[in-house]
């Protein structure tokens, strides 16, 4: 399974591309996208650029998944806003390109690669760092996206260890004369 992560973000959208196959991750890919209201691009503009972006990712990389991160309010409602509109590209880009996405909160993300849900980013870059065998620590936006593919990578192992077993039968109870079913 090839994973994309998508950190979205208005300004900087990180992404990563893991392989993960029999329980060990290989690093393929990261790196950002960058828009900039500086250059004098308004808004569509900027989106269309992100949207463009992962695109150009999908094309080059094959992944098989897409694994995004979801967002929360932040303080500043513009600030939220702006960031639902970058994710909302992000999230097109993805699904125009075939992909199925698998959503995950920053919170899981941290869980699932550091151990703990408070952790700071340079926490995050060097667990990633240590998880991939990189030779040096990664990008914050491009460790959140390496990480979201780790994520993707352990709850696909266990939904498959899952899926594995046998549904459960109803079964009558020795106990009770008339038998009791659980």
């Amino acid at each position: 399974m090839r994973i994309l992560g998508i950190d979205p973000g208005l300004q900087c959208t990180g992404f990563g591309v893991v392989d993960a196959e029999a329980g060990r991750l290989h690093y393929v890919a990261s790196g950002t996208i960058q828009t900039s209201p500086k250059d004098g691009a308004l808004l569509p503009e900027r989106l269309k650029v992100l949207f463009d972006g992962i695109g150009e990712v999908v094309q080059r990389y094959a992944p098989t998944v897409a694994a995004c991160e979801i967002v929360f309010v932040n303080v500043n409602p513009q600030a939220t806003l702006l960031l639902g509109q970058a994710r909302g590209a992000c999230l097109t880009a993805l699904v125009a390109n075939g992909l199925p996405v698998a959503e995950y909160t920053a919170l899981q993300l941290k869980k699932a690669v550091v151990g703990y849900g408070k952790a700071a980013k340079p926490q995050v870059q060097e667990m990633v760092k240590r998880l991939l065998q990189l030779p040096g620590l990664p990008g914050k936006d491009a460790a959140d996206a390496l990480g979201l593919c780790i994520t993707h990578a352990q709850v696909a192992r266990t939904t498959a260890a899952i899926n594995k077993v046998d549904t459960l039968q109803a079964r009558t109870h020795a106990a009770y004369r008339a038998g009791r079913n659980y």
